[in-house]
């Protein structure tokens, strides 16, 4: 089992920057692809990023290039910036013992997942 924990949530102005965190503990076998989904009221859960242990990262257009997907030891970050009001959402990270997930995002079956941090970005 892996347990994952997001911090790092809050509010900022539209323009601004916040950085997830997400610790894994809790198993002998480390994720091999960790991920963030995000989800607004009344909207499906949308994947975000993924980056395999390897250190390939994906990104959803919406985020490209604004986004950036991080491993700090057991820690996996999303640094976020030009924020706006459309990135409001609970933020959710997400692990893999397989790599299938980095490329599947929506479509991959993530295995464990976090209790999610939630980002509200102000006009």
């Amino acid at each position: 089992q892996v347990q994952l924990v997001e911090s790092g949530g809050g509010s900022v102005q539209a323009g601004g920057s916040l950085t997830l965190s997400c610790a894994a503990s809790g198993s002998t076998n480390s994720p091999t692809c960790m991920g963030w989904f995000r989800q607004s009221p009344g909207k499906e859960r949308e994947w975000v990023a993924s980056r395999t242990s390897h250190g390939t990262a994906r990104y959803a257009d919406s985020v490209k290039g604004r986004f950036t997907i991080s491993q700090d030891n057991a820690r996996n970050i999303l640094q976020m910036t030009s924020l706006n009001t459309e990135d409001t959402a609970m933020y959710y990270c997400a692990a893999s013992l397989r790599q299938y997930e980095c490329y599947a995002g929506s479509q991959g079956s993530w295995a464990y997942w976090g209790q999610g941090t939630q980002v509200a970005v102000a006009s």
